[in-house]
């Protein structure tokens, strides 16, 4: 029997790394997707029966390269739509160009993925996909309004995803996973001081991954890892929008 294959896209590093690794130990096959092919090469060679497939999600072309290897996957069990950026800045000052570009990857790499991958699973009657969001998904924030939207935006289609499974009584399963803050290089490349996030209320990629795939087996639909960010998005659900006001307030005056 051929092994069960897993794709994991953004796998070069952070999360999509620790997917692979965990995942290859559960005996799973790895096709990792990410730009940056010498990183990608490098850790499927570390690894059992894994394959590097570069790809620039945020074009159409890339994202076709990906559905192609999808479609001639029967043997794929997993998606692990990973791939992600941000950007920084006041919507209508940061660049148009980057914003499409982190939605291209959010939103539409992920619909054409999950759509690609879906429609295999569905007739073989397995299979599941997870679609890496975020706790700003639950809420917004001043300088991140496309990050938190486009996060928001996985949260709500993989629920309704969900809705269309069960009520086909499907046991392909769908997965949001929204960390917190997490130890990986995506702060840097963001430009983000790290110092300047208090040391609570950071997690470990190896944590965060964790309690994917235990929420993964049991069948959860949104995955907070943590306790702490599970109070947090608790509380977020029920926060007006004017305590949102006040909160930036505050902030932006600190900075002052």
């Amino acid at each position: 029997m051929p092994r069960k294959l897993a794709l994991i896209t953004g796998a070069s590093s952070g999360i999509g790394e620790t997917f692979a690794r965990k995942l290859a130990a559960r005996g799973y096959a790895l096709l990792l997707v990410a730009r940056r092919e010498d990183r990608l090469q490098r850790l499927a060679s570390e690894l059992p029966d894994a394959e590097a497939l570069a790809a620039d999600l945020s074009t159409s072309s890339g994202i076709s390269k990906v559905e192609n290897a999808i479609a001639s996957s029967p043997g794929l069990e997993l998606l692990v739509n990973n791939a992600g950026f941000g950007t920084l800045g006041r919507f209508w000052q940061a660049p148009l160009a980057g914003q499409q570009q982190m939605l291209d990857v959010h939103i539409t790499a992920i619909m054409r993925l999950t759509h690609a991958a879906l429609r295999g699973m569905t007739e073989r009657g397995r299979g599941a996909v997870i679609s890496v969001s975020s706790v700003a998904g639950f809420n917004q924030s001043a300088g991140n309004v496309m990050y938190c939207s486009s996060k928001a935006w996985i949260n709500s289609f993989t629920l309704g995803l969900d809705l269309e499974l069960r009520g086909l009584n499907s046991p392909v399963r769908v997965q949001a996973l929204c960390p917190g803050f997490t130890v990986t290089e995506f702060h840097d490349t963001l430009g983000v001081n790290p110092n300047l996030i208090p040391r609570w209320l950071w997690m470990t990629a190896d944590d965060v991954v964790e309690d994917s795939l235990r929420g993964l087996d049991r069948g959860d639909v949104i995955v907070v890892p943590g306790w702490k960010y599970k109070a947090i998005v608790a509380g977020m659900r029920f926060l007006p929008m004017s305590a949102l006001r006040r909160i930036q307030k505050l902030r932006r005056d600190r900075r002052v």
